[in-house]
């Protein structure tokens, strides 16, 4: 009876002893998918002024765009390939996207050539709708570009409010609104009719809410801030840092418009703490064949982290493990 006993007790063990086992196995196969990240920048394998467009690709293969802007071009880029969501931080025409390239590398990256204009509608509007794909706004935002979407064909019902605090699920990704200190006027060049006109007489931009940035929860465990154009806030520290708990950061360095590498080497290090950061919105022809320029915003700040700083290179995909590691292409 005694030794009847022990043997199913010793099965049972075993049978826990399995599914635990199990257990941690698939969250090892989880934590081990590396989310990818592509830079989509005017000049094939460099860092140029206006770069700011990222691809973001959960390892369920779900894909954001994050801030088109210029250098995306349009719809038909065929970098962009399937795209589930589009992410916009605020509507100035080097984010929302008032012109763009007419081909790959036209002009030089120090200044790259927008030589296509797609005003009053945006290359945003018009990626998201040629993709059927949800575009996430805070602010006042989802109103405008509710219009502006069913104008151009598109389903109003993919343009989804996000607001500070709330959170959309796109795939395996969680998307966060969290708060960036900048302004959001919308220039008239995006509107029509007298309207338009009456604000561009009066040198008047539209109000559509505040700006904001971004913090993505992947499938993997990683956890990604998008700073979008912001000066310093104490958010980046209680909010991204504490609340959420960002491994990884995308955070802007260019300077008068945004923080500078001086201040974004501070938000880095003292404020979100990541363990690695990459670069972006430098202004600046940052790279010549692909290698990091002396004497630049951006080598200024690469010296002033204290944590790895990638280059978003233009085509060259990155990918990270749950810790904010680059484990290929940086």
């Amino acid at each position: 009876m005694k030794t009847s006993s022990m043997l199913v007790a010793v099965a049972a063990l075993g049978l826990v002893s399995l599914t635990a086992q199990a257990t941690t196995d698939t969250a090892a196969v989880d934590t081990a998918a590396a989310v990818k990240i592509t830079p989509l920048g005017s000049h094939e394998g460099e860092f140029c002024p206006y770069d700011r467009a990222l691809i973001l690709e959960d390892p369920d293969g779900t894909r954001i765009l994050y801030d088109a802007g210029r250098t995306v071009r349009g719809a038909d880029d065929p970098r962009l390939g399937n795209i589930d969501a589009v992410l916009l931080s605020h509507v100035h025409g080097d984010h929302l996207g008032d012109v763009h390239q007419s081909e790959a590398n036209a002009g030089t990256c120090a200044l790259p050539a927008f030589s296509v204009s797609v005003t009053p509608n945006s290359n945003t509007v018009n990626i998201a709708v040629a993709k059927q794909a949800r575009l996430l706004l805070g602010g006042e935002m989802p109103a405008f570009f509710t219009k502006k979407v069913e104008a151009a064909g598109g389903d109003p019902a993919l343009v989804q409010l996000v607001r500070f605090g709330a959170q959309a699920k796109v795939g395996g990704v969680s998307v966060a609104s969290v708060p960036a200190v900048h302004s959001n006027g919308l220039n008239p060049a995006f509107l029509e009719g007298a309207h338009a006109e009456a604000l561009k007489a009066s040198g008047l931009t539209a109000y559509v809410g505040p700006p904001g940035g971004y913090v993505l929860s992947f499938s993997n465990g990683l956890v990604v801030y998008l700073s979008g154009d912001t000066g310093l806030t104490a958010e980046q520290d209680l909010v991204v840092r504490q609340f959420y708990g960002a491994e990884l950061a995308v955070i802007n360095i260019g300077g008068t418009f945004t923080t500078g590498p001086t201040e974004a080497a501070y938000v880095m290090n003292e404020m979100v703490k990541p363990k690695a950061v990459i670069a972006s919105h430098a202004n600046e022809e940052a790279t010549r064949d692909g290698k990091l320029l002396p004497g630049t915003r951006t080598a200024a700040f690469k010296g002033a982290v204290t944590m790895p700083m990638h280059l978003p290179l233009s085509g060259q995909t990155m990918s990270f493990d749950a810790d904010g590691r680059c484990t290929a292409g940086c």
